[in-house]
């Protein structure tokens, strides 16, 4: 299992289209994900405060190519992340959970998944 953050409206766009495309995927060529140990540190670093994000947990046997583990890009370059090199197809999408910020911003990892 990865996860992935966006927020709830990119989800829904995703549902319609039947596939997942992150803004990544077109400007770096793969779609960012982690694990739910890790998932904190780039939210907290890219999305700090936001209200309105979702985590998408992906079961990795969906994917048309499994995820690459590779280096994080200046967020955390000692732990790999796994990175999605094509759209998320929305079967592979197991669940969608709420990824509310912590009071000061920051994220935590979610509780149930880690």
């Amino acid at each position: 299992m990865i996860l992935h953050f966006c927020t709830a409206a990119a989800w829904a766009d995703a549902q319609r289209a039947g596939e997942y495309t992150a803004d990544t995927l077109a400007t770096e060529g793969f779609i960012h994900c982690s694990t739910a140990a890790q998932v904190h540190i780039p939210a907290t670093i890219r999305a700090r405060g936001r209200t309105d994000l979702i985590l998408l947990e992906i079961d990795e046997v969906r994917l048309p190519e499994p995820p690459r583990w590779e280096p994080g890009d200046g967020v955390d370059t000692e732990n790999l992340f796994p990175h999605v090199y094509g759209p998320i197809p929305v079967h592979a999408v197991i669940a969608v959970h709420p990824f509310p910020p912590e009071p000061d911003g920051s994220f935590a990892p979610p509780k149930g998944l880690v």
